[in-house]
């Protein structure tokens, strides 16, 4: 049964009283207004999770093509990982790939931050625009150097 308080009291209790209460069809006693807000934010969650991932591997991908010089396996495994990641993301969530085309431009400024954070290089050396497409970024066989992201890009 549904306590007016538990939500804020007992998150985790909540969230089994309210699978109860769906699983037994009693809609009359179900914390509807909590429900939809955290439905929601699990929506919010995977959009979020994508941006974040795909703002890593950005930053992943400037560093190692402009400090090759200091590439490590690091470098590389946090590249793949992230690749895999946002793959099984979207596996999980396939109505998530537009949003993937609609925040790309802006998610490169988080790579660009990370990138510039992370490596010893002036700001100014990097493009303002990505110099990856979206295809290069998450393609599992491109590991940019400095004149190949370009020619592909053409």
């Amino acid at each position: 049964m549904y306590t007016p308080h538990r939500y804020e009291t007992d998150f985790y209790a909540w969230t089994q009283e309210q699978v109860s209460l769906l699983k037994t069809e009693h809609w009359e006693q179900l914390d509807t207004v909590n429900l939809i807000e955290e439905i929601e934010t699990l929506g919010r969650r995977e959009r979020q999770e994508l941006r974040n991932r795909l703002g890593v591997l950005l930053g992943h991908l400037l560093k190692w093509q402009f400090q090759a010089e200091k590439r490590s396996n690091s470098w590389f495994g946090t590249i793949r990982e992230q690749r895999v990641q946002i793959k099984l993301l979207l596996q999980d969530s396939p109505s998530l790939k537009p949003y993937l085309d609609e925040v790309f431009v802006t998610v490169y400024e988080l790579g660009l931050a990370l990138a510039i954070r992370e490596i010893e290089l002036d700001e100014n050396v990097f493009p303002e625009i990505c110099p990856y497409t979206l295809e290069q970024t998450l393609n599992p066989e491109l590991l940019p150097n400095l004149n190949q992201v370009d020619e592909q890009g053409e």
